[in-house]
């Protein structure tokens, strides 16, 4: 029997419907090809999310598109915001504040469904692609690595205060060992997977933050125990911003 696999598709806002509507032309045409074969096949489901959600519903993350997502196989996402949102509450009275964030609806589906880790691979696929690199070619020619980033803690999800009537704002980032060793766990499992073992160069801001030190500390304790074969280089943000232009090649691996 045929596998169905259910995607939510979540167009959104701005050029979210126009690129999801080309990748689903993509994946239909995969999945009929695959079919003829026995292949599953996929089932797409359209649901508001992000400021056309707030439009419509009044929350960038409507219970209905909750409860869609909790019971998909996989999400389809397009973009989330606009210079449009957020919109006065009230446009005769400005002292009644704004109205919610496309963002949040993102931050909650992140939390919703405990999607930590962002995967994002760099590669050329064929060399001819270098040429349209904003680096020049020959710096970019060789350059592969997977950018992994943390997605449900740090400052993003720690405790926030708008402004005050005294002019003040703030954010505060938190990160909890169990945090930082599941993402370390998993650089180490995707660096582990390439033969020879990729290097795993961690970016932190150790050298000021409480919690980069932390994540620092963690970072290596998981790899030296759980992945002694593969290589652990620490970098502090700056420095590891100013080689991904100079020389990008020395942040291959993960």
């Amino acid at each position: 029997m045929t596998k169905t696999f259910k995607v939510v598709v979540l167009p959104g806002d701005g050029v979210g419907p126009e690129v999801t509507a080309e990748a689903i032309k993509v994946l239909k045409a995969l999945t009929e090809v695959r079919a003829r074969a026995g292949g599953a096949r996929i089932e797409f489901e359209e649901h508001k999310f992000g400021g056309c959600a707030i439009d419509a519903t009044g929350t960038p993350f409507p219970d209905s598109t909750r409860a869609a997502c909790e019971s998909a196989d996989a999400i389809l996402l397009g973009a989330v915001g606009g210079p449009q949102w957020p919109r006065q509450v009230d446009a005769s009275d400005v002292s009644k504040g704004v109205g919610p964030r496309p963002e949040q609806g993102l931050l909650d589906l992140r939390k919703t469904l405990d999607l930590f880790a962002n995967v994002r691979p760099m590669s050329f696929p064929a060399e001819t692609l270098t040429s349209s690199s904003p680096l020049k070619e020959d710096l970019v020619r060789g350059a592969e690595f997977v950018v992994l980033r943390e997605l449900v803690g740090g400052i993003y999800f720690g405790k926030r205060g708008e402004e005050d009537a005294a002019g003040k704002a703030y954010d505060t980032m938190e990160y909890s060992v169990p945090e930082v060793e599941r993402i370390a766990r998993l650089a180490g499992v995707l660096a582990s997977q390439a033969r020879p073992a990729m290097t795993i160069h961690s970016i932190d801001k150790a050298n000021v933050l409480a919690t980069s030190r932390l994540w620092r500390r963690v970072v290596t304790d998981v790899i030296t125990r759980e992945f002694p074969g593969v290589k652990l280089e620490h970098h502090l943000v700056d420095s590891a911003s100013m080689l991904m232009v100079k020389n990008p090649r020395a942040l291959n691996g993960v």
